[in-house]
């Protein structure tokens, strides 16, 4: 009997989290098919994945700001005999000028890569998924998607759409054996910032503010394997990185006039922005929290009551937040 291995659709798959995703899921014996604009990179991992795991790798060239481009993936992989068991999401771009200075085809096209494109390859991939009764689905959130929205800029309301969108259809189709996590990095160094004119900027960061590629995989792969809608990888790292404050060129180079006002120790950087950082947010919350519930003597049975040390309030959690 000949058993079929999984395969994986992996858009983005050209360079960084997404070259990285098609390197971890071929050492996990998945046959890929690989999809971005590059052809040539493309075939040049899908014969090194081939040679090196023994595993089938497939290519497609595909713009995925083209509305159509969504069906061709699918028919393509259809015309392959290439199951899609898992998808991940990870082609994704970040505007450099304000919405309003944006000509509407490039803001039509953002939202058709990092919205349109990944809800409908989620909705053309699932039935399969469910008739198998096994998915794996990861969607490229952000840090971003839990701090306060930037200035003229798509990019949060974007990944915020992607984490909240993630949440719901995990929920919805956990009773099916599918599994979807909303993969929300911070600054990770990748090509990303080439094409997007910031790698200048970027490497002038110190190091403790980064991430690459290969973590960042393993532990959302990890996550949407043990069924967690949520991953924040580092998040073990962010107590240290509290710690410190950004440089002063990360500070101005980075930084937009909307931030400005804020204290240089509450921001964290996230695709080459730095944005207010959430935890920090919640950490304030919490303390004002303890403040408001802490018993008072005011608050003794009667008067004659003995005196005693207040027992200490465990804080509500802030709606949203996940308590490891």
């Amino acid at each position: 009997m000949t058993m079929t291995r999984r395969g994986a659709l992996i858009t983005g798959a050209s360079a960084g989290i997404g070259a990285a995703f098609a390197r971890h899921l071929a050492t996990e014996g998945y046959d890929v098919l690989l999809v971005a604009r590059r052809a040539e990179r493309l075939e040049e991992l899908a014969t090194q994945l081939h040679q090196q795991h023994g595993v089938r790798a497939e290519v497609f060239a595909a713009d995925l700001t083209d509305p159509a481009a969504p069906a061709a993936i699918m028919t393509r992989a259809t015309e392959l005999d290439l199951p899609i068991d898992v998808l991940i999401n990870n082609a994704g771009l970040s505007a450099s000028a304000k919405f309003s200075d944006t000509p509407w085809d490039s803001v039509a096209g953002e939202l058709q890569l990092m919205v349109t494109a990944v809800t409908e390859l989620m909705h053309r991939a699932i039935p399969g998924m469910k008739q198998r009764g096994w998915g794996r689905i990861i969607n490229l959130s952000s840090l971003a998607a839990m701090s306060p929205p930037g200035e003229g800029l798509l990019y949060t309301g974007i990944k915020s759409y992607v984490l909240n969108m993630s949440q719901s259809l995990d929920m919805e189709l956990k009773p099916h054996g599918i599994h979807v996590t909303a993969l929300c990095p911070g600054f990770t160094h990748s090509e990303f910032h080439d094409v997007m004119g910031t790698r200048a900027a970027a490497d002038r960061l110190p190091s403790f503010m980064s991430q690459q590629p290969d973590p960042v995989v393993r532990e959302g792969w990890a996550d949407v394997t043990n069924g967690k809608p949520v991953c924040i990888p580092g998040n073990r790292q962010q107590a240290h990185r509290r710690r410190h404050t950004t440089s002063p060129t990360a500070h101005s180079v980075l930084c937009g006039p909307h931030l400005q006002s804020l204290q240089v120790d509450q921001l964290h950087c996230e695709a080459g922005v730095l944005v207010p950082d959430p935890s920090r947010d919640h950490r304030d919350r919490h303390t004002s929290q303890v403040h408001q519930r802490r018993p008072t003597a005011a608050r003794r049975s009667h008067p004659g009551a003995a005196r005693t040390t207040p027992a200490r309030t465990r804080p509500e959690p802030v709606v949203g937040q996940r308590r490891e």
